[in-house]
């Protein structure tokens, strides 16, 4: 499953990083998070209570962060497992732009996820992926002290 999307976030980045590294405002984004802790300065353990479709299950996993550039961009490989309910694994890639009205966050990530949630369809795996990654956007902006906005489509995709 491939992922990808952007985000106009009314913050200046230097916020929006700091925001992204700071696992009490991650807290408070992450749709279902339940617990979470830094390890190290490159490595997260969260719980996370997910429901796609018929499948509810609490997550366990961790986030390793590489290819660091503060203020720009970032890597991560995740992996977590919600028992009977299956597993994800897989990769994304966050970088952070300069716009008008805040920060464009822009992210890639693939991912394969097997168990009871790979035999659920794709169509309702990529909704449901798409619907968590907008409600922690929004989520995100509001602790930051501001909001989501919505991007223009250009010409061509309207």
């Amino acid at each position: 499953m491939e992922l990808n999307g952007e985000q106009l976030i009314s913050a200046p980045i230097p916020d929006v990083w700091k925001g992204l590294n700071d696992i009490d405002v991650l807290a408070k984004s992450i749709p279902g998070c339940e617990e979470i802790s830094r390890v190290s300065p490159e490595e997260i353990h969260a719980k996370v209570m997910f429901k796609i479709g018929p499948v509810r299950a609490r997550f366990a996993g961790k986030l390793l962060l590489s290819d660091i550039v503060p203020d720009q961009s970032c890597s991560m490989a995740f992996e977590g497992s919600g028992g009977a309910a299956g597993f994800a694994k897989g990769k994304s890639r966050v970088e952070l732009k300069q716009a008008e009205g805040g920060t464009l966050v822009s992210y890639t990530t693939e991912a394969s996820i097997g168990g009871k949630l790979g035999q659920i369809g794709g169509r309702l795996i990529s909704a449901s992926a798409k619907k968590i990654a907008d409600d922690f956007f929004q989520r995100f902006a509001k602790e930051l002290g501001g909001e989501t906005v919505a991007l223009e489509l250009d010409a061509s995709s309207k």
